[in-house]
Order: structure tokens, then C-alpha cells, then sequence
């Protein structure tokens, strides 16, 4: 293991990171070298039963009691995963400041439903945020505007590695990239070895806290649930991960098997070639991952201390000039070193992430309303499933997608909406049924205002 020995005494030298992150980032690429990929049986893959992925509907109520309500939630730590710039949105910064409705960013939404659970209860349900490299300075900026609120704000930062120049597996920093470009935050599976690094873990645990809900900072579905936590806690389950049925759209999601006797995740990178598409059909596999996820703090510093979760390698190449590997881990994966972990199929509006401006139109429509920071889906609209949006090249960035609509369309009635070439929306517009638009090369296409168009493919103004 020549190559590996280079690499120590080059990571050694790397002034920036600190000794532990050393330590994982040698951990990660020694495991990676080792070709310890665990190979998934497809003739062992059983089904879950509902013991394993329990039916949200089969789960008791939450105490009555507002006393024993408040008691559960101290029990409680919420954090979101905020590492995440919003870079594909055409924004910079993290993510979570992208305004999502009424002029309320992700984070606003955030702090205003926790504060909310705060002020009913009297309880203390803090906020972690795991920032990366390239969030931290921004979001602690932002933090500092909630300092008056009722709740505690807790930053802490993923690893940072160096990302490796595969020509000769040496670290890209100590080749003279020192700037941002030479590193990289390897995925949140992260999240446990640096909630227990920063010293927060233990500090909850000191606490009284229990039980941490991870989440990604754009799932607007991503709530806290007293049904899921209050059967945690009476079941001991350390670990339990949200899932939801699959729709055509997530047929790329991860899902959960029952694998020798363990429940574990299934990603598409595990699947072998022959049986991609068996994995993508929403027949054999009904369910995807969400990210929700509800874990155990005691359950992560003894699995953390024992160097316990060796979840699967995700090996991420990417090309700045020269070819450069990342090694990253998803946190679903640590599910099969817990005990007693769970699933919990949950229904579909728990996940309701916001990855682009597709996205962003469907949330800041009437298709939704906004309470106490809760994003609710509309009551009048029949269809259980969302509309299908595809926007062009036009709308990929937030500011280009805000100047095309002068207000965003009722879509109630919607099944999909394409759209593709230069066209602009005037206010007090409807949609309804499949609507296809899409302006000539070289055109610019102008909707005008409270224009209702149902089932109609729309080439040019006389269309409309």
C-alpha cells in the first residue's frame, strides 16, 4: 500500500484541517483502497414487512397531554443539513437563504415552526445547523438575525478533505490549490463523526436530549412529527428513516431491503447493471428514502467511539482542469450498524424538496398556503400527486425565473406545464389540465394577464 503511505505523510503536512479530519479522510481512502465494497446478493434482497417499514398510519397518537408533549420534545434536537450552496438555482450562498414564500427563506421557515413548537410547549427543541467550508462564514452571518427568537441556534461544520488527483493519488492542496477548489465536504453521512467532533453531541447528551432529527434544509415537507418520535421513544428504536412511496419521479432514490436479516439501504450505485431497471419499476420497489431521518444520540457516540459505521463509498470524479476524486458516504446508509432501526413510510408531503426553479413554482403557488411556517398543501386540489413542471434554460436561475412571472400561476387544476424558449407570464394567469408552451426561436412569447389555458399546446400569441 505504497499509494496509501505517500498520502499519509502528504495529509500530514496539510496545515488546514485538523487531526481527526486527517484521521477520517485516511480512514475513508485505506477503506476505499481496500476494495471493501460490500457486494449486494440481488437473490438475498426480502422485501421489508411491516414490522420493519411501519405503515405511518398504524403508528399511535402523540400523548394528549401538552405535559407529556413538552417531555417528548425535550428529548429533541432538530438539525438540518446546510451545506449546500445554491450554486444549480443560480444563487450564491447556502442554499437556505433562497426566499421561498411571502419574502421567508428555508431558514426562516425553520426557525419560525421550531419556535412555534418552543412557545406552545415550553420546551427547548434547539436548532444544529451542519454547515460545509462553503457555508459557514455566510450562514453564521444570517444566524445572527434569529438571536432575539425563542430558540437555540447551533452551528458546527462537515469535515473538509482534500480532494485526490487520480493520476497519482496525491492530495490537490499540498499540489498548491489551497483555495476552495482543493477540497471538499464528503457528503453527510458526515453528520455523525462531526456532531460527535464538535463537541455538541456530548453537550446534548448532558442535556437530557436522546433523539436527533436530520433533515435537508430544503425539504419543506421535513417537519417535526410527535407521532414518529413519540413511537421512537417508547419502541427504543436507535435509528429510522422516512420513506415515502415512489412516483415515477424518484425512481432514482434509495430504497430499503431486508438483507440478511438486517434492514439496510439499497442505492442505485449497489445495483448491478442486469438489475437497474427491476430497481428503477415502482413495483418491486414501492419506496424511496427521503433523508428524514430520526437517530439515536447515545446509539451514535458508542457506534462513533467504536469507529463502528463503515457506510458504503461513494467515489464522486470530477474534472477542474485535472481529474480529481472525492470519496463521500450518505448518512441513510449508517441504518444497518443501529439496532432495532426502522422505517417509517410516511406520506408524501413529508417530502417536498426544493432543488429547482421547477420546484420553487410549485411552492410559492396557490398549490400551497404558509402557517406558522408550515408550507400546507391546498385542500381543493383532487389529484394526490403534484403537477409535472419542466422549464427551460430560461427559468434555471431564481432571478431569471422571478422577472418571467409577473405572479405565479393558479395551478390547482394542473396536470404538467412545459416550457421552453423566451416566455414571460403577466399576473392572474390559470392553468389547467397538460399545457405545453414554447416560443419560436429568436421570439419572445408573452402570456398576458388572467389568460386560462386548459389542455392547449401554445406555439405563438394566436394560440392563446
Amino acid at each position: 500500500m505504497e499509494k496509501l503511505e505517500h498520502l499519509k505523510s502528504a495529509v500530514a503536512a496539510l496545515s488546514e484541517v485538523s487531526e481527526n479530519e486527517k484521521n477520517g479522510f485516511i480512514n475513508l481512502v485505506s477503506r476505499y483502497l481496500s476494495g471493501e465494497a460490500q457486494h449486494i446478493e440481488w437473490t438475498k434482497i426480502q422485501t421489508p414487512t411491516d414490522e420493519v417499514v411501519v405503515p405511518y398510519d398504524t403508528l399511535s397518537p402523540s400523548p394528549d397531554d401538552p405535559a407529556e408533549t413538552k417531555k417528548l420534545l425535550d428529548k429533541l434536537v432538530v438539525l438540518k443539513l446546510n451545506g449546500g450552496l445554491g450554486t444549480t438555482m443560480g444563487c450564491t450562498g447556502p442554499k437556505s437563504v433562497i426566499e421561498v414564500r411571502n419574502g421567508l427563506t428555508f431558514l426562516d421557515l425553520i426557525v419560525i415552526q421550531i419556535e412555534n413548537l418552543n412557545s406552545k410547549y415550553g420546551c427547548n427543541v434547539p436548532l444544529v445547523l451542519m454547515n460545509s467550508f462553503n457555508t459557514h462564514d455566510d450562514t453564521l452571518k444570517i444566524v445572527d438575525k434569529y438571536s432575539n427568537s425563542n430558540i437555540e441556534i447551533h452551528t458546527f461544520n462537515q469535515s473538509q478533505y482534500p480532494r485526490l488527483v487520480v493520476e497519482d493519488f496525491a492530495p490537490l492542496p499540498s499540489k498548491g490549490q489551497h483555495g476552495k477548489d482543493g477540497w471538499y465536504p464528503p457528503g453527510h453521512g458526515d453528520v455523525f463523526p462531526s456532531l460527535m467532533n464538535s463537541g455538541k453531541l456530548d453537550a446534548f447528551l448532558s442535556q437530557g436530549k436522546e433523539y436527533v432529527f436530520v433533515a435537508n434544509s430544503d425539504n419543506l415537507g421535513a417537519i417535526v412529527d410527535l407521532k414518529i418520535l413519540n413511537h421512537l421513544v417508547q419502541n427504543k428504536n436507535e435509528y429510522c428513516m422516512e420513506v415515502t412511496p415512489k412516483t415515477l419521479a424518484d425512481v432514482k432514490g434509495g430504497t430499503l431491503i431486508s438483507y440478511e436479516g438486517k434492514v439496510q439501504l439499497l442505492e442505485i450505485a449497489q445495483v448491478p447493471d442486469e438489475h437497474v431497471n427491476e430497481f428503477k419499476s415502482i413495483e418491486k420497489f414501492k419506496i424511496f428514502n427521503t433523508n428524514n431521518l430520526w437517530v439515536n444520540l447515545n446509539a451514535i457516540k458508542r457506534l462513533v467511539e467504536a469507529d463502528a459505521l463503515k457506510m458504503e463509498i461513494i467515489p464522486n470524479p470530477k474534472v477542474n482542469g485535472i481529474k480529481v476524486l472525492q470519496l463521500e458516504t450518505a448518512a441513510g446508509a449508517a441504518i444497518r450498524f443501529f439496532d432495532h432501526a426502522i422505517g417509517i413510510n410516511v406520506p408524501r408531503s413529508r417530502f417536498l424538496p426544493v432543488k429547482a426553479t421547477s420546484d420553487l413554482l410549485l411552492v410559492q403557488s396557490d398549490l400551497y398556503t404558509l402557517v406558522d411556517g408550515f408550507v400546507i398543501r391546498n385542500k381543493d386540489r383532487a389529484n394526490p400527486t403534484n403537477p409535472s413542471i419542466e422549464l427551460g434554460p430560461e427559468f434555471k436561475k431564481v432571478g431569471n425565473f422571478l422577472s418571467r412571472f409577473k405572479s405565479i400561476p393558479s395551478i390547482i387544476e394542473l396536470d404538467s406545464l412545459k416550457v421552453t424558449g423566451d416566455v414571460w407570464f403577466g399576473a392572474g394567469i390559470v392553468l389547467k389540465g397538460k399545457v405545453s408552451i414554447a416560443a419560436k426561436p429568436g421570439v419572445k412569447l408573452e402570456i398576458p394577464d388572467g389568460a386560462v389555458i386548459e389542455n392547449k399546446e401554445i406555439n405563438g400569441p394566436e394560440d392563446i
